[in-house]
């Protein structure tokens, strides 16, 4: 049997990724202090019901992307590899770095409204995607 194309698991990956209710529990576990979250916390947070939730963490759980944990009636979830926490800084900062055509405070606005990430603030991540749009100056 052939092995699979790098770029055809990645587009498997990505596809994996491509719901808002499963960014959104990824951005959940990528902020919680042990990237560990309860089924509970994660209803709440996503507000899905319990059933549609379960299918994304499902598709999560199939990518490798997530992991989980049972004790008793309780299920945790977490992240399964810590660079899933670095996917997302780098999507973040990927999609701060499109919004450079907004003024600042449209921008700052934008950042604010998202969660925040271990080891970077949305403003942090903003900061550096904005320097490395700026113009540089040229050597004369």
């Amino acid at each position: 049997m052939d092995a699979q194309p790098l770029y055809a698991i990645k587009a498997e990956l990505f596809k994996s990724l491509a719901h808002p209710a499963r960014i959104q529990v990824l951005e959940v576990l990528a902020a919680a202090p042990d990237l560990t979250a309860p089924v509970s916390r994660l209803l709440k947070v996503t507000g899905a019901e319990p059933s549609a939730l379960s299918q994304h963490l499902a598709v999560l759980k199939r990518a490798g992307v997530v992991a989980s944990t049972r004790a008793g009636n309780a299920v945790e979830y977490r992240l399964a590899e810590p660079l899933v926490a670095e996917l997302l800084l780098v999507a973040r900062a990927f999609l701060l770095r499109r919004l450079v055509g907004l003024d600042d405070d449209e921008r700052l606005a934008i950042a604010r409204r998202l969660p925040t990430l271990p080891g970077a603030s949305a403003r942090a991540v903003l900061e550096v995607a904005l320097a490395e749009t700026a113009p540089t100056e040229t050597a004369q």
